[in-house]
This record gives C-alpha cells, sequence and structure tokens, in this order.
C-alpha cells in the first residue's frame, strides 16, 4: 500500500483524473477554472503513487464536437470548451499520462459531467461510459477522484462512484472550484460529505 497524505492507494484502488484539460487548466483556456493550472504537480504525486501501489490510474476528458446543446451559445450553460480536436480539448502537458485508459465524454454532443455517465441536453435520457465496466474488470473497490472542477465533474463523477458502491476519496486539494455563483465550491463539499464520500485535506 502506498500513501500520498492521508490517500491510501493498493491493487483495489482506482486514481480517475478528472478533465485535467487546457480549457480549464490553463488561464488561456475556454472555460479556465481559476487555480487550475496549480493542481497538476499535486494530481502528479497522486499519480505516481497509484502507480506505485498498482492502482489503477484512469482519466476523463471532455470531447465536445463544435456544436451541443451544452454550449451557451446552443442554448446551453457553458461557454465553448473542449472541442474534440482542439489545443483546449488536450490534456494539460505537464499532466503525467501513462498508460490508463482516457474516457472521453460529450462526444455526442451530451452533457459529460460525470466519467461514469452521459446525458442528453434536451431529453435528459442517460447513458453509461466505459469507466463503470473498466473499474468493476480490474476488481476496485476503492476510488480516488482528483481533477478539474469541483463543484461540476469532479463532483458528479465521485457522486456516481458512491452510487455504485464505492468508496470515494477526494483530496481536496487537487482540485479547484468553478463557482458559478458563490458558495458553489462549499456546498459542493457538504454534499460529497453526506453522499459518504471521504474528504482530505
Amino acid at each position: 500500500m502506498t500513501t500520498t497524505d492521508d490517500v491510501r492507494y493498493d491493487d483495489t484502488t482506482a486514481l480517475i483524473v478528472v478533465d485535467v484539460q487546457n480549457d480549464f487548466a490553463d488561464p488561456e483556456g475556454g472555460l479556465y477554472v481559476s487555480g487550475g493550472e496549480e493542481i497538476v504537480p499535486l494530481v502528479n504525486a497522486h499519480i505516481d503513487a497509484a502507480r506505485q501501489a498498482g492502482a489503477l490510474v484512469a482519466y476523463t476528458q471532455d470531447w465536445h464536437p463544435p456544436e451541443t446543446p451544452h454550449f451557451e451559445k446552443d442554448g446551453g450553460t457553458w461557454p465553448v470548451h473542449c472541442v474534440r480536436g482542439t489545443w483546449g480539448a488536450e490534456l494539460h502537458p505537464a499532466l503525467k499520462v501513462v498508460d490508463g485508459p482516457v474516457v472521453k465524454k460529450g462526444v455526442d454532443g451530451e452533457d459529460g459531467y460525470s466519467g461514469f455517465s452521459v446525458r442528453d441536453p434536451v431529453s435528459g435520457e442517460e447513458d453509461a461510459t466505459e469507466l463503470g465496466s473498466l473499474l468493476e474488470e480490474a476488481g476496485v473497490r476503492h476510488v480516488v477522484v482528483t481533477g478539474l472542477a469541483g463543484d461540476v465533474c469532479v463532483k458528479e463523477t465521485a457522486l456516481d462512484a458512491r452510487r455504485l458502491g464505492y468508496d470515494v476519496t477526494l483530496p481536496v486539494d487537487t482540485t479547484r472550484f468553478v463557482e458559478l455563483e458563490p458558495g458553489d465550491g462549499e456546498r459542493a463539499v457538504e454534499e460529497l460529505r453526506a453522499a459518504g464520500v471521504t474528504i482530505r485535506p
């Protein structure tokens, strides 16, 4: 077993690195999360610890088409971000991308908040991504969630992992918050705690 601060890793653990992409983690990005670039070395330390312990490392990546009801310009909530094949959609160049799977989400224009599921922004219909089956095949029981943003995709990924029966840990130093509304970050942490997610500093 390997630890990074208060987080344990072993071969029944998966580290899920959520959306550490240029549009979120670079100040020039289309939907920059304030301080997003600061988490990259912290996430890398968790990747190293996970690999050393034989844990699975999986990445998620927003991969939107140029037009989608997910975007504000097409009737949705968000500015254009992570359009497939663009610089903004690429994983941050300083992020350690090892040989774990990369789960792309929002590929067909869906909302891709959770790494485990996508939702049609018009009908609300949900479909699973391959992440759940990948963890099941690997015998994972404990999930550590890191990345961006803590009050959106990190939160939804952690909540879905709890719904699927995993023990879930969120080291909050490895995320940052969009805060569309003031206090969204604090509310997200309380929602995660209430769902049984273990919050670490």
